[in-house]
């Protein structure tokens, strides 16, 4: 994928809908050029086209997801892998960020990298990096292992830290995500008391969603961007959790 062509996904993504004639324009090229570019990126499922236009996939989607904001999320991923030292073992949780992170941390052949997350797993099989992905029930949309199985494997397995992606925070509520089976999986991972790292950028705060992840007190450090609110920040850190804040790109 070239730079335009992630400058058109990313129009596509975030206003929801663009027409031909309009990503011409925005970009500055001819529409047949533009017809090529989204007959590539829907080949390779990375949007859809419909008489003229072109709409995002199913927001699920890992890769769709991963492109929302890429430039943000790749700051955010760098962060997260200055803190991981040669020969760690992490475990890295589904998510867009979170796969940005496993990418680069993979390219250093002495750090271990344990997930639930097929997408991850397969995003990383030409690297030198050691991978273990865990069994369990797979969820077709996010990509990820869930279940009683998972949950076992998680506790016949070591590690240092475990990077988590989270769909909401609220100070009552405490970090919080929409799919149960998934929010089941990151409890068993925060059971195992390493060092728990939430990884996301700063639109989840104020967001709820039905299913608790924690409590707050197995969590230990928060990376986001600097849209964060301070208050925020500080109801965070009076939780006892380091906040460490990206400048967006």
């Amino acid at each position: 994928m070239n730079a335009r062509q992630q400058t058109i996904l990313q129009l596509v993504i975030d206003k929801g809908r663009m027409s031909v004639a309009d990503l011409a324009k925005m970009t500055g090229v001819s529409e047949v050029t533009i017809r090529q570019d989204l007959n590539l990126l829907e080949k390779q499922s990375y949007l859809r086209r419909t008489h003229g236009f072109a709409v995002p996939l199913d927001s699920e989607d890992v890769e769709t997801r991963m492109m929302n904001n890429f430039a943000l999320k790749r700051e955010l991923a760098e962060f997260a892998a200055s803190l991981v030292q040669p020969g760690e073992t992490v475990f890295i949780e589904n998510g867009s960020s979170n796969a940005l992170l496993a990418r680069a941390l993979a390219t250093q052949p002495d750090i271990t990298i344990i997930t639930v997350s097929s997408y991850i797993a397969h995003l990383l099989k030409e690297t030198p990096g050691e991978v273990i992905l865990l069994g369990g029930i797979y969820q077709k949309k996010s990509e990820s292992m869930v279940g009683p199985l998972t949950r076992q494997y998680i506790q016949q397995v070591h590690f240092s830290k475990a990077f988590i992606g989270i769909d909401g925070w609220q100070p009552e509520t405490g970090f919080t995500g929409r799919d149960m089976m998934r929010a089941d999986i990151v409890n068993a991972v925060l059971e195992k008391g390493s060092e728990a790292i939430v990884l996301t950028d700063s639109s989840k705060f104020g967001a709820i969603h039905p299913y608790a992840l924690g409590p707050m007190s197995q969590f230990n450090r928060v990376i986001t961007d600097d849209n964060l609110s301070m208050e925020k920040q500080l109801q965070l850190e009076q939780a006892g959790l380091t906040v460490n804040i990206v400048q967006r790109p």
